[in-house]
């Protein structure tokens, strides 16, 4: 396969995540430019020279007449009012979003007709700070950038979006929909569950406790400090894999509760708990990159899932 072009870019929503694709597309030579709703955070992106839309229709008329690659970035509630927009002004360009699980807004770009042009996209990326204000060029430097190989993906499309993510400084990660909601499950929103309950916890000890936290405990609790609503949304969106992981966290917790009260030892979790971050800092050190699997063959979507599913990378283009 060729080598995609570099599609404008079109997002809408200019939060932290999708100011950061913005201005990180602008960064990589692209032409782009997006639509926000708050008459504030309109103000703000004009000021820094990028250009916006205050009219959603606007926005999407451009992309059509740019070919741009439209990149849903809104609160997961808003995501079928935006795909039902897209799917009425936004004419043929591909559509692709930044939401934090999948299986869900997939089954809203289908039922919006939008499954033929649609490329799941979730970076790991952000902070604990919102909006415009916050958004940076580097975010996604270095970061994992999950793009869905499901069945409605097709090549072209997947090679375009995965193309967008590289220029902004990311790794690809190709997952299946379905598997990528199972393992966020894990690793992003069961932490803001846990960060909760240690900063309640910290908190029940009274000033006191909290005047001696120091790293461990301010490390732990770091994304309660976000906006509880995108933790509320995220769990809300991924319900049976969020609770599937709790179960496990508990049952590791409730096992070190019991060895604590009868033998004053802690058990298992930590010693397997260091043996599971060295496996971590392992992968994170050296990913595998993913190379020479051909798009144009038939089982390009399981071969790309599977290097996904290994821990593997795609770092560059072409394949």
């Amino acid at each position: 396969m060729t080598t995609p072009d570099s599609s404008p870019v079109c997002v809408i929503g200019l939060g932290q995540i999708g100011g950061s694709v913005v201005k990180a597309a602008a960064a990589a030579g692209r032409e782009a430019f997006g639509y926000v709703r708050s008459a504030r955070a309109l103000e703000a992106v004009r000021a820094e020279g990028f250009a916006v839309f205050d009219e959603l229709e606007s926005a999407l008329e451009q992309a059509e007449r740019r070919g741009a690659i439209i990149v849903a970035a809104v609160p997961m509630r808003a995501t079928g009012g935006v795909f039902a927009q897209i799917a009425a002004f936004g004419g043929s360009c591909l559509v692709t979003d930044v939401g934090s699980v999948k299986a869900s807004i997939l089954a809203a770009a289908q039922e919006h007709g939008l499954a033929g042009r649609f490329v799941g996209g979730h970076p790991m990326a952000g902070t604990a700070n919102s909006g415009w204000e916050a958004a940076d060029p580097a975010l996604f430097q270095g970061a994992a950038w999950v793009v869905s190989v499901d069945e409605t993906v097709s090549s072209a499309g997947f090679a375009r979006v995965a193309r967008l993510a590289l220029d902004l400084g990311a790794a690809v990660v190709p997952a299946l929909a379905a598997e990528h909601d199972r393992a966020v499950a894990r690793i992003s929103h069961l932490p803001h569950l846990l960060a909760a309950a240690l900063a309640n916890t910290g908190a029940a000890g009274g000033e006191l406790a909290l005047g001696l936290a120091a790293g461990s405990f301010r490390d732990g609790t770091r994304v309660a400090g976000s906006d509880p609503e995108l933790a509320e949304a995220m769990c809300a969106n991924n319900t049976s894999a969020v609770v599937e992981a709790l179960d496990e966290a508990l049952d590791w917790l409730t096992e070190a509760r019991t060895e604590l009260a009868l033998t004053g030892q802690a058990g298992p979790i930590v010693r397997a708990g260091h043996t599971a971050r060295a496996a971590y800092d392992r992968l994170a050190a050296a990913r595998p990159a993913i190379s020479r699997i051909d798009l144009g063959e038939a089982d390009w979507r399981e071969r790309l899932a599977e290097a996904g599913r290994s821990g593997a990378v795609l770092r560059s283009w072409p394949l």
